[in-house]
């Protein structure tokens, strides 16, 4: 039988990309979803087709970064259901462009969805999880939250934030039966390129110079509740990925390499666009 059947699940940004995907599957294992996303059009839409096909869905417009109504979204689950067994933080937002080019709402914008959600839907789960003895918080994190990101500083600085709350929170909640992982993948095909912000560079340039294949949502969806069912602490995949971090843990030299060519490849992208006066953020 499956871990997730008849469980009841949140998940945050589940209207496309890896939330979408961990919603369909969850769908297919039996869960109880209340699929969370602040576009609302694009929400109702997947939980209607979650619900055609046999699914068990409800659609829940929330903006991660308002504490209440991430708060108020995991008391209706628990009123509707007398408790809540997952809690999926994986809304996000990415941020292209270099440190010198940015300015301080860029900063603000990123930290407030990709932290703050975070913490906030954390918080609100987790103590509802103490009080009943159980459950499981998985926050989404990234491979840009274990070794730094060049050209993407904002964006890994709250997925190295996420992995510190999340391990931390771990340890925490190990004696009061609340499970605590983090999921850190590599590059994955989702809509965050498509709502990302872009300073002095385009999305198509960026997409054309990541250095390695990107991995579908149902994929991505796959290996991390496999790692939700093994109570993993840190869902690192794929294979480049793992790789990649343990040559970090090694020798933190090992991954400069790497490091250097983003930021180079970078820079040539950032300079022919200068050169063409466009010198603006596309958002």
């Amino acid at each position: 039988m499956s871990p997730f059947k008849d469980k009841v699940a949140i998940v945050t940004g589940a209207a496309s990309g890896i939330g979408r995907a961990l919603c369909n599957e969850l769908s297919l294992s039996g869960a109880i979803l209340f699929m969370a996303d602040i576009n609302a059009d694009s929400l109702r839409q997947a939980v209607a087709e979650i619900n055609r096909s046999g699914g068990r869905a409800v659609a829940a417009p929330l903006d991660v970064t308002r504490a209440e109504e991430v708060q108020a979204l995991v008391d209706q689950a628990i009123a509707a259901h007398g408790h809540l067994d997952y809690m999926f933080n994986n809304a996000g937002i990415g941020v292209a462009g270099e440190v010198r080019d940015l300015s301080l709402d860029h900063w603000r914008r990123i930290i407030d969805v990709n932290l703050w959600g975070v913490i906030y839907g954390a918080s609100a789960a987790y103590r509802a999880m103490v009080k009943q003895g159980s459950g499981h918080i998985v926050n989404t994190a990234s491979l840009a939250g274990l070794i730094g990101s060049p050209a993407m500083t904002p964006y890994s600085t709250t997925k190295f934030a996420v992995l510190g709350l999340s391990t931390s929170l771990r340890a925490e909640g190990e004696g009061l039966g609340v499970k605590v992982s983090a999921v850190c993948p590599g590059l994955i095909q989702t809509g965050i390129f498509a709502a990302g912000i872009y300073v002095n560079t385009r999305q198509e340039d960026i997409e054309a110079n990541v250095p390695f294949k990107m991995l579908t949502p149902d994929r991505a969806a796959h290996h991390i509740l496999r790692g939700v069912a093994r109570n993993r602490a840190i869902i690192v995949f794929p294979f480049y990925a793992r790789f990649t971090w343990w040559l970090h843990r090694i020798n933190q030299s090992l991954t400069m390499p790497l490091a250097r060519k983003l930021i180079k490849d970078f820079r040539a992208i950032r300079t022919e666009r200068r050169a063409k006066g466009s010198s603006s953020a596309n958002h």
